[in-house]
């Protein structure tokens, strides 16, 4: 792995454009210890929620990680029982608690469900971001016409949006509404879940390449200005997935990536805003 990693990872307005996603690192243990290992190795994003119970060992990962707070981009999410207003604030004082931290990099509405009222919601977050206690706010799991109602009540976009994407789910009209609105798409499940593991056209890249299926899909994701946060627990898929950063993909091995003709959705609640 090249040491150069560490300087050619891109920034999107502050936010490091990789970095480390939690879900479902439940194992109290293992999630500070892939965390410390991941902030060791050079990450600078770490991605966590209410709803992954593991807020204090993402915190206990980060003080054990030789390496400063402030040089680290911190985001948690608040979950859709926490969206009234007095639960917003609540919540979020409640998971600074549990991270052991000041403030929070970014702060987001989990999903657009539940308590969420944009009208009550927002403006919460947004006096959370004029106490110090976040620095941006976000959105996870909207839709364009969530992301309009967002403008119209915070006065501005949020800076970014969370969603699935990898190449079984290329979002093209979120993508075009990012590119045109100025707001930052950040990929959960970059690796569909270990599917793109097996689709032919990512193995033909990849053996190309001499990498692995999931350091041509980040780099994939990478190409389309959109952020990752691969999940991965043990040292050697931590490694794996921070080596995507060394792979450049050519016009040729894009183009083919972007013919993948699936949709495959791998996280779909009965709640979600698509359904």
């Amino acid at each position: 792995m090249s040491q150069d990693s560490q300087r050619r990872t891109p920034l999107a307005d502050g936010m490091p454009m990789f970095g480390l996603g939690t879900w479902q690192n439940e194992d109290a243990d293992q999630c500070a210890e892939s965390v410390r290992t991941a902030v060791d190795m050079g990450y600078r994003h770490v991605d966590t929620a209410q709803a992954y119970r593991n807020e204090d060992a993402v915190g206990r990962g980060l003080a054990d990680a030789d390496v400063d707070r402030e040089d680290v981009f911190l985001a948690t999410k608040v979950w859709t029982d926490n969206l009234a207003p007095a639960d917003v604030h609540s919540s979020t004082a409640d998971s600074l608690d549990r991270l052991g931290v000041d403030y929070v990099d970014l702060l987001y509405v989990h999903w657009p469900a539940n308590e969420y009222q944009a009208e009550e919601t927002l403006p919460a977050f947004a006096e959370l971001k004029s106490e110090g206690a976040i620095k941006r706010i976000g959105v996870s799991n909207f839709e364009p016409r969530h992301l309009d109602e967002a403008r119209d009540v915070l006065g501005e976009l949020p800076f970014a949006n969370q969603v699935e994407f990898h190449p079984l789910l290329q979002q093209t009209e979120l993508r075009e509404y990012a590119g045109n609105e100025d707001i930052e798409l950040v990929a959960y499940s970059p690796l569909a879940r270990g599917k793109v593991f097996d689709v032919p056209e990512i193995q033909d890249v990849a053996e190309k390449h001499d990498a692995s299926e999931a350091q041509v899909s980040l780099a994939w994701v990478r190409e389309k200005g959109v952020t990752a946060i691969p999940k991965a627990t043990s040292e050697a898929h931590i490694a794996d997935n921070w080596a995507s950063l060394d792979l450049e993909l050519d016009d040729e091995d894009v183009a083919k990536i972007d013919a993948i003709d699936r949709t495959e959705r791998q996280v779909d609640p009965d709640f979600g805003p698509w359904n």
